[in-house]
């Protein structure tokens, strides 16, 4: 066994509204307050995102827009993905590793409190991994990491023993995600309105359907470094309402911001504009359980029907690489497959025609609320009414899309995953678009059981060329991410290998 070195690139360690809660909303810092700070008095950030949490428990909820919350500001985990991909220890200090890749041996940071004062140990890990893998758990990464746990260890309180059912070697990257913060075990069952974690800030105030504050919290181990000392998290997912918002100068950080209204901000000289990758697969997602979305030839035909390189043009301004499966560029060992069904009307009629579908299928394109997506249910409808499918547009709030096209009721739907090596949702047959293959869940195991870096590479790839071959959903984008940020802000990130803001990490100029 050898100690873990400092940092882990990417490469070689990776190869993403519930309006009605319970707590009354606190009332908050005024958003010009927190936007404008005084002179020589900067320790606050307004950080605009497009999309509202429906939870606060990144362990159990499905958006990416809970973690970028409340990861690494309000919950922690073992390790840190930087911006650039690398693996850097944070609430261990260290680990080992066997040399089967079976087990790895964590020893804690000491001095680390949660934010009611309780000291971190051991059975604080145990307990939220045991959690996230427990029996109805709704944990995204219950598949991918916490199903390969055979058992966890905790001989004394600041080291902790992980063994696996068989090697993985993203394990370091997955335990960096924030599916795999730790919880106060006193506390989990409220994590979802009432968080209580070990990072450097806890929820002061929430607004529900306007914002989420955050205030510097004085139990964190390095509360000396952290510059910022609230943060407000504002929702705007129209454009011209962030047009608005940007011009008024109320917001500091625009996050994902729509493209189409980049252009606009170019005269703005308050503000620069970073562009940036990330682990985004952005697509038209199919429902396998609907006639005749389950027919091989339909789904070939829509993908064929679909004009990538028009759709990025239009919706992305060209920011964005056409795709064909669901990996991302960024991805070590990613095939370019968006070539498999090139653009191509002729080819999709005659494969609707030959499937028996005629001129009347007429299928619900169910939109979410980001600009992407109501932008994009335009540009696809178009593509598909060429080839004689008439898409009928239906424009969703964020948890209509959770309540409805998550959980399987749709036909069609324009999504980004954003989270990194999330192929495994593949395996599920009950995953909200249906697909149920035993050949790709054999592929899976194999890739999984792999023992050669060299057989991993080439099932690596097999993976990716099953769901392009079976179209299983008609890949469109691997977005670039657009930040509008205020100059005199630092530390803010360009380049998204998960969906985080970390906090701690800015400061004004």
């Amino acid at each position: 066994m050898t100690d873990q070195p400092p940092l882990f690139t990417r490469r070689t360690c990776l190869a993403r509204s519930l309006a009605t809660l319970a707590a009354a909303p606190t009332a908050l810092t005024p958003l010009t307050a927190l936007a404008q700070p005084r002179a020589g008095e900067r320790q606050a950030v307004t950080i605009n995102m497009s999309f509202e949490p429906e939870s606060l428990d990144p362990t159990m909820a499905a958006a990416a827009a809970v973690g970028e919350v409340t990861h690494y500001n309000v919950f922690e985990g073992l390790t840190k993905i930087e911006e650039s991909g690398a693996i850097a220890p944070l609430l261990a200090e260290s680990w080992q590793q066997d040399p089967g890749g079976l087990a790895y041996t964590f020893r804690l940071r000491q001095g680390v409190r949660f934010h009611d004062g309780a000291a971190l140990d051991a059975s604080a890990v145990r307990f939220s991994w045991e959690r996230s893998g427990a029996p109805g758990s709704t944990n995204k990464a219950r598949k991918a990491l916490f199903d390969n746990i055979a058992s966890i260890g905790t001989p004394d309180a600041h080291t902790v023993v992980l063994t696996l059912h068989r090697p993985d070697a993203h394990l370091l990257f997955r335990l960096g995600e924030n599916t795999a913060v730790v919880l106060h075990p006193d506390s989990a069952a409220q994590a979802a309105t009432d968080p209580v974690g070990t990072g450097p800030y806890r929820v002061a105030g929430r607004q529900p359907g306007h914002s989420i504050t955050l205030a510097k919290t004085d139990t964190y181990r390095q509360a000396a470094s952290v510059s910022m000392a609230r943060a407000t998290f504002r929702f705007l997912s129209e454009p011209d309402d962030q047009l608005a918002a940007l011009r008024a100068g109320e917001i500091d950080l625009f996050f994902h911001y729509a493209t189409q209204s980049v252009n606009r901000l170019q005269d703005d000289a308050r503000y620069q504009l970073l562009i940036g990758s990330s682990g985004g697969k952005g697509m038209l997602a199919l429902n396998h359980r609907r006639k005749p979305l389950n027919d091989l030839r339909v789904r070939r035909a829509i993908t064929h029907a679909i004009d990538r390189e028009a759709f990025i043009r239009t919706v992305l301004e060209g920011r964005g690489t056409a795709i064909g499966s669901h990996f991302a560029p960024t991805d070590a060992g990613y095939v370019h497959l968006a070539t498999t069904y090139p653009y191509d009307p002729d080819r999709a009629r005659a494969l609707l025609k030959q499937a028996g579908v005629g001129k009347t299928l007429a299928l619900t394109l169910s939109l979410p609320p980001a600009p992407y997506a109501r932008a994009g249910g335009e540009v696809v409808a178009a593509h598909l009414a060429q080839v004689g499918i008439t898409a009928r547009i239906e424009k969703l709030t964020w948890p209509q899309w959770l309540a409805g096209p998550f959980k399987g009721q749709f036909d069609m739907t324009i999504i980004n995953h954003v989270e990194p090596l999330d192929y495994l949702i593949y395996t599920d047959p009950n995953y909200y678009f249906g697909y149920d293959s035993p050949a790709f869940r054999e592929l899976a195991q194999r890739h999984a059981e792999a023992t050669s870096a060299r057989e991993r590479q080439v099932l690596f790839a097999a993976l990716q060329r099953h769901l392009a071959q079976d179209a299983v959903n008609a890949w469109i984008f691997a977005p670039k991410i657009g930040t509008v940020v205020r100059k005199g802000l630092h530390g803010a990130w360009m380049n998204y290998p998960i969906f985080a803001h970390d906090i701690g990490a800015l400061h004004w100029a």
